[in-house]
């Protein structure tokens, strides 16, 4: 195996083949450190905290899985087990669409996701699943293989980038903010902050479609239309 390999924690065994039978699995490792991270976020998980939960010491869990960075790997795959890979529609649009949507569910399902997304993005068993579906949607489409890649990874990182956005929008610092933008185009000191806000709707209920559709939908057009 070469050392390129050894790193990636799918082409390794999941229990040495010696030593005492196996107790725990990478599945039920995984899960614990999940809902650790879903409860108390990704500075939470620890090899320690997490063996805790599976009520064990961290020193077992060292016999499963050799490193946090392997840990984190294996909850970010794990996510995208939550996908409903459904069959192509004939519409790539509303099907990568579709896709966009669910991932935006997940990650805020698991609000430590989108920030493991942007800084170590992990494509394990589950992920590839996804996107070899994703490729399928795009079977017939005309751009270079390399295109529709590109495309997959732009979905991801766009879509962790919004969640992490709309989280953001909930914090008193970005109401704060909003608030005094509200008042520099009222002002009309800077007139261009003002028709784009004039033209924008806000986050007062007037926005008739969701923002987040139209802005996966113009990025895909962008790369694939």
């Amino acid at each position: 195996m070469s050392v390129a390999n050894e790193t990636v924690i799918w082409l390794r065994p999941e229990r040495a083949a010696v030593g005492r039978p196996a107790e725990r699995s990478r599945a039920e490792i995984t899960s614990a450190a999940i809902a650790l991270a879903d409860r108390e976020g990704l500075d939470a998980v620890s090899m320690r905290r997490v063996a805790a939960q599976l009520g064990t010491g961290a020193a077992s869990l060292y016999r499963y899985v050799a490193t946090r960075d392997d840990l984190l790997d294996l909850m970010t795959d794990a996510t995208a087990s939550e996908y409903e890979l459904n069959e192509p529609g004939g519409d790539w649009r509303a099907d990568l669409l579709t896709v966009a949507r669910q991932t935006r569910r997940i990650m805020r399902r698991h609000p430590w996701l989108p920030g493991l997304i942007a800084t170590r993005p992990a494509m394990g068993p589950h992920a590839v699943d996804v996107l070899d579906r994703f490729l399928e949607f795009l079977a017939d489409h005309p751009a270079p293989a390399a295109r529709k890649l590109e495309a997959f990874a732009l979905l991801n990182a766009v879509t962790a980038m919004i969640v992490q956005s709309e989280s953001a929008a909930t914090t008193a610092g970005t109401a704060r903010s909003t608030a005094y933008l509200r008042h520099v185009a009222a002002a009309g000191t800077h007139p261009r902050i003002t028709a784009a806000l004039v033209s924008t709707p806000m986050a007062d209920g007037t926005a008739t479609t969701d923002p987040f559709d139209d802005a996966v939908a113009r990025m895909l057009d962008g790369l694939l239309g």
